[in-house]
C-alpha cells in the first residue's frame, strides 16, 4: 500500500522512490496484530489514513518515519512507542 501511494507509475518520476525503498524495510505482508495496532493509532489520534497508521505501526519501537504529511504522521505517532518523525 505504501508503495502505491508513494509512487506515480512512470519509471522516470519513480526512479528515486525506487533507489531509497532498497534501502528500506519492506513489510509485504502486515500481521493481524500490525493491523490492530494501526487501527487502534488511528482511533486514538483521530487522523491519518489506514496506510499512514500502518507505516506508524510498523515502526514502533524505535523506527523512523520519512513523510511529507506531517501532521497525520506525527498525530498517529504521538501514540505509538518510540516512533520518530521525520519531514521529506
Amino acid at each position: 500500500m505504501v508503495l502505491v501511494e508513494s509512487l506515480h507509475g512512470d519509471p522516470r518520476r519513480d526512479a528515486d522512490t525506487h533507489r531509497f525503498s532498497k534501502m528500506c524495510i519492506i513489510e509485504s505482508a502486515v500481521s493481524e496484530s500490525t493491523a490492530r495496532r494501526a487501527a487502534e493509532l488511528r482511533r486514538r489520534a483521530r487522523a491519518g489514513s489506514a496506510v499512514d497508521a500502518l507505516v506508524v505501526a510498523i515502526a514502533e519501537p524505535g523506527g523512523t518515519v520519512l513523510t511529507s504529511d506531517r501532521a497525520d504522521i506525527e498525530a498517529l505517532a504521538a501514540h505509538a512507542g518510540a516512533v520518530a518523525v521525520e519531514v521529506v
